[in-house]
């Protein structure tokens, strides 16, 4: 009688149906899953409320299409296409959430296969993986904390070219000058740098200097930060 409950419209004696006991495993594991790929995702990272939210139901969701598209070939395609139509209206992405939404995708993917234990395992491993790459630090600057960003104002009778370059050499392993701005109706110009300090170099000896060379005007530095919307 229940199995008649959940019989689709369209059935016939032909095509398997799926019982609710195998839909609801199915679905429970993946929720599972989710749920453990959102705890692995929130490890050392910054994130939303709602993307966690998201990831922990992105497997589930993704499991009911396959379990209701498995063996019809032409629903497949019109899935596929739907997927390849999906467009994230918020902001970018970074590479960390484009792969966890990958991976939740594929541990769905096998779950609505009905290979319960391989998502499970799947999502176990991957996941393992991923906290131990953050945990060695794979892919992180082995001195990323001395690369800075400083804007430097000066009169607009020093030549921007080349008035640090003695300074810049002797305290930087490399700079480069990415923007040059007018300022105080074009009396002023602000020179913004990416640089990386040397081991030894004392930043403030060196903002010193530099303050002597540019008329004790407005000196900012900071720490470099990617931009989100890199890879």
């Amino acid at each position: 009688m229940l199995n008649n409950l959940f019989r689709g419209v369209f059935d016939t004696s032909t095509q398997t149906v799926i019982s609710p006991s195998n839909f609801l495993l199915c679905i429970g594991t993946a929720l599972f899953i989710g749920l453990l790929l959102s705890f692995v995702y929130t490890y050392k990272s910054k994130y939303t409320k709602s993307f966690v939210v998201t990831l922990a139901m992105l497997p589930a969701i993704v499991c009911v299409i396959i379990m209701m598209v498995n063996g019809n070939i032409g629903a497949g395609v019109a899935v596929a296409g739907s997927f390849s139509l999906v467009r994230f209206r918020s902001v970018p992405g970074t590479a960390k959430e484009i792969g966890a939404i990958f991976l939740a995708m594929g541990a769905g993917l096998i779950t609505g296969m009905g290979y319960l234990s391989y998502g499970l395992l799947f999502a176990v491993i991957l996941g393992l993986i991923n906290i131990l790459y953050v945990k060695i630090g794979l892919g992180e600057k082995k001195h990323g904390h001395l690369d800075r960003t400083m804007d430097i104002t000066i009169p607009e009778n020093l030549n921007y070219t080349e008035v640090f370059t003695d300074l810049l050499e002797k305290y930087t392993s490399n700079y480069e000058l990415i923007r040059v701005k007018t300022t105080n109706m074009g009396s002023l110009f602000k020179l913004t740098y990416h640089l990386t300090l040397n081991k030894s170099t004392d930043e403030k000896k060196f903002i010193d200097e530099l303050r002597c060379r540019n008329g004790n005007l407005e000196i900012s530095s900071s720490i470099q930060e990617n931009s989100s919307y890199e890879l």
